[in-house]
């Protein structure tokens, strides 16, 4: 009997040790945060690729990012990149094409929220005579007079294709001699001498080195575009795509969206 007592209190010992490291395992540290992919076209590129940092840094998630066209069936638009099943919790593109992958059923309904107002602009070659497209009768008499014009796969070459060459009268002349380009900033291609005049977003032409950026177009003529945000509908997080959405749509985030020549449309 007696020689048993140092057995028990063995096995006690070892029972105490088992439960302890039980109740260590069941108040282990929470698991890192699951990154999130956005899908961002090139109007509001600039401005996202400022914020997403202080988003990552407040929010302790990694934000992987796919760019592409908001419309358009090149490889890597943003229809497409869906279309392939690409990941993706946020998408952020023109607001006629974000409506239409709502349609798709892609977009979760309702959950569009609209960022910034995107005008279009004209640039050349840094170091080019700047041609005057102050007025509409300039801008046609520009455009007559350009060698060579490149314009985006996108909502402002869209534009640009369909209805502003017809609206000035000058369709015929311009459009041949007119290039739409496809998965490459224009003013890139206005950069290495491809094209003498080059159209997009005004957003996505300030940032590119090696042009001149010339200047809106006309008010008469001027489209603006609304740029929005949406949840995908195979979102794994979507209530992080909605911190995100909540954070770019922020009255803190309109500063940083502004100097990229966009105007930020805010939450109230």
């Amino acid at each position: 009997m007696t020689a048993s007592l140092p057995a028990l209190g063995r096995r006690a010992v070892l029972l105490a040790a088992a439960l302890a490291l039980a109740g260590c395992s069941s108040i282990a540290p929470k698991p890192a945060a699951t990154d999130i992919h956005v899908m961002t076209s090139g109007g509001f590129t600039a401005a996202y690729n400022d914020l997403r940092p202080g988003f990552e840094k407040a929010s302790g998630r990694a934000v992987k990012t796919a760019y592409g066209a908001s419309m358009g069936n090149a490889s890597d638009s943003i229809p497409s990149r869906l279309g392939r099943g690409e990941p993706a919790d946020v998408v952020i593109l023109a607001r006629p094409a974000l409506d239409a992958l709502v349609a798709e059923g892609k977009v979760v309904p309702g959950s569009q929220v609209d960022l910034v107002r995107s005008t279009i602009g004209f640039a050349v070659k840094k170091g080019a005579p700047k041609p005057d497209i102050g007025t509409v009768d300039a801008l046609r008499r520009t455009l007559i007079a350009a060698p060579s014009i490149a314009y985006s796969a996108s909502a402002s070459g869209t534009y640009y294709e369909t209805e502003l060459l017809r609206n000035l009268g000058i369709e015929a002349q311009v459009k041949p001699k007119s290039k739409r380009i496809l998965s490459e900033r224009v003013g890139t291609v206005v950069a290495r001498g491809d094209a003498a005049l080059g159209l997009q977003q005004v957003s996505e032409l300030l940032p590119i080195e090696g042009i001149d950026y010339v200047g809106p177009l006309p008010a008469e003529v001027q489209r603006v575009t609304v740029f929005s945000a949406g949840v995908a509908t195979g979102s794994k997080q979507p209530e992080a795509a909605r911190e995100l959405i909540r954070y770019l749509n922020s009255p803190a985030a309109a500063p940083t969206i502004a100097k990229t020549g966009l105007e930020p449309i805010t939450a109230r």
